[in-house]
């Protein structure tokens, strides 16, 4: 298991853009199970929305993501690299992330080639699916 200081070794985000707590499994360059406990004290709240607190698609796609970078980033030939987006496919929402929700961020990589790869990604709250979707990503 990976505390927040030993993600932040791995990945460069921070506050207010980190969006993973803790890693609970990880296989470098295979695998990373990530938690996000969601609280209503997330800047995103103030306005998404005021009166119904919904955590953006967008958001939980991120966290997913940023649960693949350390999967990634973790092994020796991408430390102090970077991971970015280059694209997602099959996206679905299946269910509204709100305050006191806990998210397991399941990333599996399923092709990797010279910095340039596809990642498997779901996102569980308990045992109910809230989203996945197929995420390409490029190292520099």
């Amino acid at each position: 298991m990976l505390n927040i200081e030993e993600i932040k070794k791995i990945i460069p985000h921070r506050a207010p853009m980190l969006l993973i707590d803790r890693i609970d499994e990880l296989e470098p360059g295979v695998r990373a199970v990530g938690r996000k406990c969601v609280s209503m004290n997330e800047p995103f709240f103030a306005g998404h929305f005021p009166d119904k607190p919904v955590m953006p698609g967008v958001l939980i796609l991120e966290a997913m993501a940023q649960t693949g970078a350390v999967a990634m980033l973790s092994l020796k030939e991408y430390a102090g690299k970077i991971m970015y987006f280059g694209g997602m496919d099959k996206v679905k929402f299946r269910r509204q992330v709100v305050p006191g929700d806990v998210l397991r961020l399941e990333v599996e990589i399923i092709k990797n080639k010279g910095g340039f790869g596809v990642g498997n990604g779901a996102v569980y709250v308990d045992d109910d699916i809230a989203a996945s979707a197929v995420i390409t990503f490029a190292i520099q």
